[in-house]
């Protein structure tokens, strides 16, 4: 694995990878990890797998460039998963932008991308007038998902969904990218998942979100306007060692855990998050890190 922000350039012609930029779970911000974004590179196309906060300065500390993104992904519309969805397509514009994007998500993600594209029209008008710099809105190419199966599909990657169980959102998806050399499964957020499973077989690399249990009510003690976080919290996310049954079930070479609940509990150590996995998967295992690269 990279340290943070080793990303090379030069590694554009390598094998497809896969940047956690962020693998915290929860939407207040944490002082050493970002809300969940995961960058999928793939020869000299960036493809985005939701967008918490922060996650354009994400990919400049990652050492990736904005005006790659070729496609943003979203899973939910849990605000850790969709905060900067409209900043990072405002901002990657700004960082040279100048080819269309194609953004998928559950509904409405096509009214989001409009409704923010209206509350930014000043700026966006002010740019292409001032430093005639090409229209935005043609760039952004939304599209509204309900349904599991292929989503997307160029020269360089395969996307497929596959609905997962996140109440009370629905739909929520998991998204899995074929390229010419490697297979890659982001989970979002979901409870054990059959259709995860199905989605995730045999492929090298699974990102699943992951919780420990016994660590929830640390978490929730300081958060006071929130009396069922804690209800909510164990109701529809998935523990690590859940996490190991899915991973084995699924049959992939590789498991990282991201999305990590609690995110920064002095606690809840690499060992005990590895350990619970290990339980019922004995292939590899990391613990998620922000601008790490696999």
């Amino acid at each position: 694995m990279l340290a943070a922000g080793a990303v090379a350039q030069s590694e554009t012609t390598a094998r497809t990878r896969l940047v956690l930029l962020g693998t915290a779970g929860g939407p207040r911000p944490r002082k050493l990890r970002s809300a969940s974004a995961q960058a999928i590179v793939a020869g000299d196309a960036i493809y985005i797998v939701d967008c918490g906060d922060g996650v354009a300065r994400q990919l400049v500390q990652a050492g990736l460039a904005l005006n790659a993104i070729r496609g943003v992904f979203i899973t939910h519309h849990h605000s850790d998963h969709n905060a900067d969805y409209g900043n990072l397509l405002l901002l990657a514009w700004t960082g040279g932008l100048r080819t269309p994007v194609d953004t998928f998500g559950p509904p409405p993600i096509e009214k989001m991308t409009r409704l923010f594209l209206e509350m930014n029209e000043t700026d966006i008008a002010t740019r292409m007038a001032d430093e005639k710099r090409v229209p935005l809105a043609p760039l952004i190419r939304p599209h509204d998902l309900s349904a599991p199966g292929k989503v997307f599909e160029d020269e360089r990657v395969k996307v497929t969904a596959a609905l997962v169980d996140h109440p009370p959102m629905t739909p929520a998806f998991a998204y899995r990218f074929d390229t010419a050399d490697r297979s890659i499964v982001i989970s979002g957020d979901t409870r054990y998942s059959e259709n995860l499973i199905a989605l995730a077989r045999n492929a090298d690399v699974l990102v699943h979100e992951a919780i420990y249990p016994d660590a929830v009510d640390r978490l929730v003690s300081n958060v006071a306007n929130a009396p069922d976080l804690k209800r909510s919290i164990l109701s529809h996310h998935t523990s690590a060692e859940d996490v190991g049954r899915v991973a084995a079930a699924a049959g992939v070479k590789m498991v990282v855990l991201s999305h990590l609940i609690p995110a920064e509990d002095p606690q809840v150590t690499e060992q005990l998050w590895l350990g619970a996995v290990a339980k019922h998967f004995k292939g590899s295992v990391v613990i998620g890190s922000d601008l790490s690269s696999l």
